[in-house]
C-alpha cells in the first residue's frame, strides 16, 4: 500500500481588495486636502488706493416669546423700547466699524399674531437695517 503525501500548501496574501482600500484613501486624501486652506503663512499685503474694504456681518438677535417678551441680545426689554435699544445697538456697531453690515435675526413665537411680528419688521424698515426671519423645518 502506497500512500502519497499531499503537497504542502504555500500561504498565500490575497491582495485584490487592498486596490480598493488604497483607492479610497487616496480620494479621501485628496479631497480633504483640497477642502483644507493654508492659514499657517500670514504675509503683509501691498498698498493699494484703489483696493476695497472688506465688509464683515453682525447679526443681532431679536426675540419675542410666546408671552410677548422681547430681548434684544439676551437682554429683556419692552415692547416700546425695542425701537430705541435697535438704534443703539445699530450705532454702536456703526462706530466700531464703518464697513460692517448689520442684520436683525427675528425669532419670534408661531403663535403670535402676525400684527406682533409685522410691527418688528416695521420697526426694522424704520431703522433702514435687513431683517432675517428664523423658520422651521417640518419634522
Amino acid at each position: 500500500m502506497k500512500i502519497e503525501r499531499r503537497k504542502a500548501r504555500a500561504a498565500e496574501v490575497y491582495t485584490a481588495s487592498l486596490n480598493d482600500i488604497m483607492f479610497f484613501l487616496l480620494l479621501f486624501f485628496l479631497i480633504i486636502s483640497t477642502m483644507v486652506t493654508p492659514a499657517a503663512i500670514r504675509v503683509l499685503l501691498p498698498n493699494a488706493a484703489t483696493s476695497e474694504q472688506v465688509v464683515t456681518k453682525k447679526n443681532i438677535n431679536l426675540i419675542i416669546t410666546r408671552d410677548l417678551r422681547y430681548y434684544v441680545n439676551d437682554r429683556e426689554i419692552q415692547k416700546d423700547e425695542v425701537e430705541s435699544v435697535l438704534a443703539g445697538v445699530l450705532a454702536d456697531e456703526k462706530k466700531k466699524n464703518e464697513n460692517v453690515e448689520v442684520n436683525v435675526l427675528l425669532q419670534a413665537d408661531k403663535s403670535l399674531s402676525l400684527q406682533d411680528v409685522v410691527d418688528m419688521i416695521d420697526i426694522g424698515n424704520k431703522l433702514q437695517v435687513k431683517m432675517v426671519l428664523f423658520t422651521q423645518k417640518p419634522e
